[in-house]
């Protein structure tokens, strides 16, 4: 006996035509001509047979057919569906354009003929069904509608005819008033996308004169932004100089971390999280970097805070979207009562990790802790006991080995351990890197060197392998001239960055250019307060004759990090007591 069960969609037919109605929550269909009889039952049955056997040709023609009999909006789809399995594109063009004929009010048939010439790359064709589109959208919704253009297009292979087609389509939307804003926002992604910058900076200088409060304009600075098309900021500050969604001024702070300029923003997630209070994503990014920049205490305010927020708001889907926002907040706070010694609390916050995804992350900070308090051999069986569900988290194990033996100074097992794990992945160049690191620490310098200049041949991009090494060179007042041409093709790489910024200065320092030295190093701990920037910013000070300046310096280097290396030894040298 046959059992329909097996096939929802006939059964769905079955009802729907027998009735000769219009199927549930379809809106756009038109009265259906003809009831259900047994030869178009049989018909329909045959076409949802060869579809399931693999005969997309025989059921693409039978399912069409009968779609053109009783103008079913569902069969039309169910038509395009099958050729599109198939990956017939000029078949599935074939059924959405019957199914827009037939039903020419018909918003989904109209997209699908779009979507499908896209795909197809017969972007000249899209001009029609752009309009329509547009223009079928009530008055509620047509800037999104418009707004949404962007993204049928993402995909286009012809990314300047696309452009261009948009913006012809667009034409009597730039103008005005209540669509100027989001029209223009679109012609400008689109330019952006074709790489005309000079054309999307013009669309959208022009869409912000249209609507200086609309967040479209801004959305597309933020992308040209991403891209290092720094001239959009000028846009983007603009828009934020009036009533900004908090998601907005949120991503221009990711951005601006990204191009580790952590001091601004670190400026707009405090502005975030004074207009708008109860935002919990602010208080976490604004509480880790506050921790990251040494501020222990309001760094724990603001973290216990999100924590505080969050929780709140956990249910259903709400869990699901900051569970790992709350494990970020819960082990930074842990780090926050480590580094306060407050060990206990330190393990109560780790504690409260409960998703097993990051479950070996709270395990390998807690055998931190424990070495912190002289059990090292406890901390080390702790981390070899846990369990490896993947590569990675092997990998995540022997790096919270390596890094438990270097802080107990037992660098000649953290050396065997990387040596062992660079011989069998010869090609891991952070493995490699990392052995350097260990190799300098034992005061093997060839060898050290030796790798680096590895690292360097085999990611040639890789701008801390040049600083590194470059640092290292100033560090022993040798080979200056070759240590300052490392240093500057990795700031080449990486401009800006304030550790590489310190290698410069600290070269300078060893060069005898003082006065610059200073002033590449006050802007280095400027642009991100560290103890080990402080360490060198100081003894510059310090040979300058500026003593108090340096004792500043170096106190406030101690409140940052009062276990840092470089800065204790160098107070130790220059026997300094604060």
């Amino acid at each position: 006996m046959l059992r329909l069960n097996r096939f929802p969609l006939l059964v769905v037919l079955v009802f729907a035509l027998s009735a000769n109605a219009q199927p549930a929550g379809i809106k756009d269909t038109v009265p259906v001509t003809s009831a259900l009889d047994s030869t178009l039952f049989y018909q329909l049955l045959l076409g949802e047979l060869n579809a399931r056997d693999q005969e997309p040709g025989a059921a693409f023609s039978l399912i069409l057919d009968a779609a053109r009999k009783t103008n079913d909006p569902k069969l039309y789809q169910r038509a395009v569906d099958i050729a599109l399995e198939a990956r017939s594109g000029e078949s599935a063009l074939l059924a959405a354009r019957a199914w827009k004929q037939a039903v020419p009010a018909s918003r989904e048939a109209n997209r699908y003929v779009l979507q499908i010439l896209i795909g197809l790359n017969r972007i000249g064709e899209t001009l029609e069904p752009i309009k329509r589109e547009i223009a079928t959208a009530d008055s509620v919704e047509r800037v999104a509608t418009i707004a949404s253009i962007a993204r049928y297009f993402a995909r286009a292979a012809d990314k300047k005819l696309a452009a261009a087609t948009v913006e012809r389509a667009l034409v009597d939307y730039l103008a005005r008033p209540s669509t100027g804003a989001s029209a223009w926002s679109v012609v400008g992604r689109l330019r952006f996308d074709a790489g005309d910058i000079v054309g999307a900076m013009e669309a959208a200088h022009k869409a912000q004169a249209m609507d200086a409060k609309s967040e479209q304009p801004a959305l597309l600075a933020l992308s040209m932004m991403s891209a290092k098309v720094p001239q959009s900021e000028v846009l983007l500050k603009r828009y934020l100089e009036g009533s900004p969604k908090p998601e907005v001024r949120m991503d221009y702070a990711r951005i601006l971390l990204d191009a580790q300029r952590y001091a601004e923003a670190l400026i707009q997630l405090q502005v975030v999280t004074t207009e708008e209070p109860d935002y919990p994503p602010g208080w976490l990014i604004r509480g880790v970097i506050e921790f990251q920049d040494g501020k222990l205490d309001v760094a724990e305010s603001s973290l216990k805070r999100y924590v505080a927020l969050a929780q709140s708001n956990l249910s259903g889907a709400a869990h699901a979207a900051t569970g790992r926002g709350l494990t970020q907040a819960y082990l930074s706070l842990a780090q926050i009562a480590e580094k306060k010694k407050n060990f206990s609390e330190a393990d109560a916050w780790l504690g409260r990790i409960d998703n097993a995804e990051d479950l070996l992350d709270a395990q390998l900070r807690r055998a931190n802790i424990l070495a912190r308090q002289g059990k090292l051999e406890e901390a080390l069986e702790l981390v070899r006991g846990q369990p490896e569900r993947s590569p990675a988290d092997a990998r995540l194990k022997m790096s919270a080995e390596v890094q438990l033996l270097r802080e107990s100074k037992r660098f000649k097992e953290a050396y065997l351990l990387l040596a062992s794990a660079v011989a069998g992945n010869p090609d891991d160049f952070d493995l490699v890197y990392d052995l350097a690191m260990v190799a300098e620490k034992l005061g093997n310098l060839e060898e050290m060197e030796r790798l680096l200049r590895r690292v360097i041949a085999g990611q040639p991009e890789r701008p801390h392998a040049y600083n590194a090494l470059g640092y290292s060179l100033a560090e022993r007042h040798t080979r200056l001239s070759e240590a300052r041409q490392l240093i500057l093709k990795a700031l080449e790489y990486a401009p800006g960055d304030p550790f590489i910024t310190d290698s410069l200065g600290w070269l300078e320092f060893r060069s005898g250019n003082l006065a610059q030295a200073q002033h590449i190093l006050e802007g280095a701990f400027k642009e991100r307060p560290d103890a080990e920037i402080a360490a060198h910013l100081g003894e510059v000070l310090w040979a300058m004759d500026q003593r108090e300046k340096a004792v500043s310096i170096w106190k406030e280097g101690l409140q940052i990090n009062a276990e840092n290396e470089t800065l204790l030894e160098t107070l130790k040298r220059l026997r300094v007591k604060l």
